[in-house]
């Protein structure tokens, strides 16, 4: 059942969230904390989705791979070289190590707080308040890092290197939308149910969201859910358009599985199964991402989800904000 939180974005785990005990386990949820249950648990369970996702992409991963043959045949007989996937790779690789390092709690500590600490005290910036915004402000900068490691850093320098190239192909085009949209309105019809199922399990309150003054106002809690969401907009943007878009006619549908290595290891610090669960929500939504040629449809997809696993968190234990600014 916590498979469905893979479609949650990576954890800031370099914020720690406060440590509360849950309450105690009960049937199925004392069985999965079973350590050796709890690591063979997904081998299973993707065994039995895989020839499920098999049948419904089995036409999009054959006609990718088909394009790719195509491409790569006229390349090597024009005595080319693909640089597409090298390119890629290194800065998927680089951009995650910066992200990985600096754009945790530390350098925030290290760097902005300083220096928001002397707007507020010395240059008369009356709306910043670290008192009360600290871990929020904390959190912005976890989004904006990962936006722009995302998307401001990796766009432009690929246009830069791939001229020819056009940014629109890398699924931002909205042309089609609608004409897909079905597909993931059945991703919803599957996933709701398993959110609610979820939210029953005794440690679903303590970790979402991420935010823990979200319960404090809705002024809060708006301005988190905005942030995660523009995080959710850089993630999309990268890895099921850039990444998609630039690697289909080079590797065809092993773009998408190439994809989703780099996609689960950033979910390396949230729940054991959510990380697995990673796996599947890669392939799902990269196929699905190959096969409309958009990735808005599953952006909506992934920040429903997630307002719908902060807001559940906050009502299970009585939390939701009953005014909208902060201390009235």
């Amino acid at each position: 059942m916590t498979g469905v939180l893979f479609w949650l974005g990576p954890h800031p785990s370099t914020f720690p969230i406060p440590a509360v005990a849950p309450p105690e386990a009960t049937g199925l949820s004392s069985y999965l904390q079973t350590p050796y249950l709890r690591a063979f648990l997904p081998v299973p369970i993707l065994v039995a989705l895989a020839p499920l996702i098999w049948w419904f992409f089995r036409s999009t991963w054959r006609e990718l791979d088909v394009e790719a043959q195509r491409h790569r045949g006229a390349v090597l007989a024009a005595g080319g070289y693909d640089l597409r996937p090298p390119v890629l790779f290194a800065m998927a690789a680089i951009i995650l190590t910066l992200q990985e390092y600096y754009g945790g709690r530390t350098t925030y500590d290290d760097l902005v707080r300083p220096w928001l600490s002397e707007m507020e005290l010395h240059k008369g910036h009356t709306r910043i308040n670290l008192a009360r915004y600290d871990e929020l402000y904390g959190y912005a900068w976890w989004a904006f890092t990962r936006f722009t490691g995302y998307v401001l850093i990796p766009f432009p320098s690929y246009k830069f290197i791939f001229r020819q190239d056009k940014l629109l192909d890398m699924g931002l085009r909205i042309r089609g939308f609608r004409q897909h949209a079905w597909i993931y309105g059945v991703c919803l019809l599957f996933v709701l149910p398993a959110i609610w199922l979820v939210s029953r399990q005794p440690d679903f309150g303590t970790y979402y969201p991420f935010y823990k003054n979200a319960s404090r106002s809705y002024y809060d809690l708006l301005v988190w859910e905005g942030m995660y969401f523009v995080q959710f907009l850089g993630l999309e943007l990268f890895f099921r358009g850039l990444w998609l878009g630039a690697l289909r006619k080079s590797l065809g549908s092993g773009a998408i599985f190439s994809m989703c290595v780099p996609y689960c290891m950033i979910h390396f610090g949230k729940p054991y199964l959510e990380a697995n669960g990673a796996i599947v929500a890669g392939v799902v939504l990269g196929s699905l991402s190959m096969r409309t040629k958009s990735i808005y449809a599953g952006f909506f997809v992934h920040i429903t989800v997630a307002l719908l696993m902060d807001l559940l968190a906050l009502s299970h234990r009585h939390a939701l904000p009953h005014v909208f600014w902060p201390g009235g």
